[in-house]
């Protein structure tokens, strides 16, 4: 992928890097030399500006891939810059060079590299999603060490071409359907975020999904309830806003899909306080209906100051992120198999409303990063099979349940379903999941 910028910039770094060696083998005059290192390091300059060949430099995509394409040229660069420079030295005398030729020429080719090092790394750090924070980290710790930063190199080039590949073909499929409007639902869809989370402006609990579903003509507003409250109380909000997108839009009713515990949040509202008339569908993702058995084991074996201090730090924190009353110990006691067994005999599904529901599974504890990584094997052994805090059967809910089993070891996790790490897994895009969702909804006229 893109091998003749490649080319070119290998050439053209080797040319720099090596010129005072070239200028005394082929006999420039100093006029002539001056002009060609002018020339040339014009040319490493534009490179490193304008990796690629075309449009698309000072896109996203654009930057990542120039840094992968800087990177590369930098590694063979370097590794033939090596070679040339032992051959320079072993034939002096042969070629009929001084020392400081050579000596010139390792300080250029020292400079060249770390000119593309810095201006590689640094694009591919400010500009890929799949790199992450881990890799970054050690990309950052590992820069010096030799042979182990290559690897390092190598393996971030290959997850950013990768990176680009997928997103470039998932901009020609968004292109290639823009007009057919996949994602126009006839009512609207509320997405409902889940427990210890907002629907911040800057970090979308629900990542990349929103911005897929509005490009293929979804209507998409969210649920704004407070992160860490008792299911009436986060319910409550929801109707309210619910009836606040109502009135605003004159749509009549809405689509809600909702995560983790606002699933039980809009079960609550629909069956106890009457948004049922305003709602067509409630899709669950990966919702606890019947509870989290860990967390009832977790508030017996917790000692009470200990409950309080967590408690008290938790809600300070969720303060500041815009909780006007926050609750935690409520929206964890919420969350326990009692707690969601009474509401399950109590509140029965509102007749009119189309309840459905997904889940899915993690197939080991390397299935998500931290902290779901721990809890994934402490949950298994209260739930069973679980995507990190919610357990299978519990998810299950509604007139019909699917369970996302894509190929490979490593599954999805609770996080995934919400594209919260924005990370692309093999054989499952949760883009193109929730698009499905939404042409289901389409078709079936809601």
């Amino acid at each position: 992928m893109h091998r003749p910028e490649k080319l070119f910039g290998f050439l053209l770094t080797l040319l720099l890097s090596n010129l005072p060696v070239w200028t005394a083998l082929f006999g420039f005059s100093p006029l002539a030399g001056t002009v060609l290192s002018f020339l040339l390091s014009v040319c490493f300059a534009a490179m490193n500006v304008f990796p690629i060949w075309g449009r698309g430099n000072f896109t996203r995509l654009g930057v990542m891939l120039g840094g992968e394409i800087l990177t590369k040229i930098n590694l063979a660069a370097v590794t033939a810059n090596t070679a040339l420079n032992i051959l320079w030295f072993a034939r002096l005398g042969a070629l009929g060079l001084t020392p400081v030729q050579p000596v010139l020429s390792v300080l250029l080719a020292a400079l060249c590299a770390v000119i593309l090092a810095c201006s590689g790394l640094a694009r591919m750090l400010a500009a890929s999603v799949q790199l992450g924070i881990r890799r970054r980290v050690l990309l950052l710790l590992l820069w010096w060490i030799p042979a182990v930063n290559v690897f390092a190199l190598w393996r971030a080039c290959r997850i950013v071409r990768e990176e680009y590949l997928f997103e470039t073909e998932k901009k020609a499929l968004d292109l290639a359907r823009r007009e057919s409007g996949l994602c126009a639902t006839r009512y609207p869809i509320v997405l409902v975020h889940g427990v210890f989370f907002r629907d911040q402006k800057y970090f979308n609990y629900w990542g990349r999904i929103p911005a897929e579903l509005v490009r293929n003509g979804a209507a998409v507003y969210y649920g704004e309830q407070q992160s860490s409250g008792s299911v009436a109380s986060c319910a409550e909000e929801l109707r309210e806003r619910v009836e606040a997108i109502v009135r605003e839009t004159g749509c009549g009713k809405v689509n809600l899909i909702a995560h983790s515990k606002g699933g039980l949040d809009s079960r609550y509202a629909l069956s106890r306080l009457g948004l049922a008339p305003l709602t067509a569908t409630l899709t669950t993702i990966n919702t606890p209906h019947r509870g989290c058995a860990f967390v009832d084991w977790l508030l017996e074996k917790c000692p009470a100051p200990v409950c309080a201090a967590i408690a008290k730090s938790y809600n300070a924190a969720l303060r500041r992120f815009g909780d006007a009353n926050p609750d935690f110990m409520a929206a964890v006691r919420d969350l326990t198999s009692s707690a969601c067994g009474e509401r399950n005999r109590s509140l029965p599904d509102a007749p009119g409303v189309v309840y459905r529901s997904v889940g899915s599974r993690m197939r080991s504890s390397f299935s998500a990063p931290m902290p779901l990584l721990l809890t994934w094997r402490f949950v298994r052994r209260f739930d069973g099979e679980n995507d990190g805090l919610v357990g299978v059967e519990s998810m299950r809910w509604g007139e019909s349940f699917r369970m996302l089993e894509p190929p490979g070891k490593r599954g999805v996790s609770h996080g995934d379903m919400i594209d919260l790490n924005r990370q692309n897994i093999p054989g499952f895009d949760v883009r193109e999941f929730y698009v499905s969702l939404a042409r289901e909804l389409k078709e079936q006229g809601f």
